[in-house]
């Protein structure tokens, strides 16, 4: 029987969190980060950094408590929770065509008659190649002369149908939301809303899902645990099998 190292040693690890630093693409209500050295090695001899922003901020994760009151907070969280099978839905032709593409239940019934049923417990990422934007936060919005982003974004449907049949975790995606440009310009998140009050997490603003197979990955979601926290920057990490 193979051991866990020789297994893993036969696969490829892949990051999905973009760097983050001041001016990256950020909800407009949120503040910019800041950030300063306060030691330095010269002539402190150690260096450390003092860092200011929000929550959702590059790479992060939501908990149930961003937008339900009396939601589970980070601490909340199980650790069993944040390795998970890693589902991907390929819309990235579908969003090619046409930058408002919301995910759809017929898009995940083409996906599970190919690759079978999703398994309860996972996570499912949206792939959608908008993370080729990043980090440009014009690109990444979209809008129009109007004022109306336009990016791609999840389905109330297909949310309840993870949730409800199929009793997901968590879902991912590369845009800076989940229910897409033309929603949220008129503060519509039914989507995160329905999501978030059902107790699962998500992690926004994923990097590159490319190379990663849309099915026998496993994801591996790295982040802090504070007290009562609604959201963090977070390190997401897929391990996959070569070949």
């Amino acid at each position: 029987m193979s051991s866990l190292i020789d297994i893993l040693k036969k696969t490829t690890v892949f990051d999905l969190s973009h760097k983050f630093h001041a001016g990256i693409p950020h909800a407009p209500v949120m503040p910019n980060e800041t950030s300063k050295v306060i030691y330095n090695i010269d002539p402190d001899g150690f260096q450390a950094h003092l860092y200011s922003f929000a929550g959702q901020w590059g790479t992060h994760i939501d908990a149930p408590i961003h937008f339900a009151k009396g939601g589970r907070t980070l601490d909340q969280i199980e650790a069993s929770e944040l390795i998970l099978p890693f589902i991907v839905i390929d819309c990235s032709e579908e969003v090619e065509k046409d930058n408002d593409y919301l995910l759809s239940l017929k898009k995940l019934m083409e996906h599970e008659e190919q690759f079978g049923e999703i398994s309860s417990n996972s996570f499912v990422a949206m792939k959608t190649n908008w993370s080729s934007r990043w980090p440009d936060p014009e690109r990444m919005l979209n809008k129009d002369k109007d004022g109306t982003a336009h990016f791609p974004g999840w389905s109330v449907e297909a949310v309840k149908f993870l949730i409800e049949t199929r009793n997901i975790t968590a879902i991912g995606h590369e845009p800076m939301d989940t229910d897409g440009g033309i929603k949220i310009s008129v503060s519509n998140f039914e989507c995160e809303d329905y999501l978030l009050s059902a107790g699962k997490y998500q992690i926004e603003m994923l990097s590159s899902l490319q190379g990663i197979p849309q099915t026998g990955a496993i994801v591996i979601v790295g982040v802090p645990k504070p007290l009562g926290g609604s959201g963090f920057p977070a390190r997401v990490m897929v391990v996959a099998e070569n070949g």
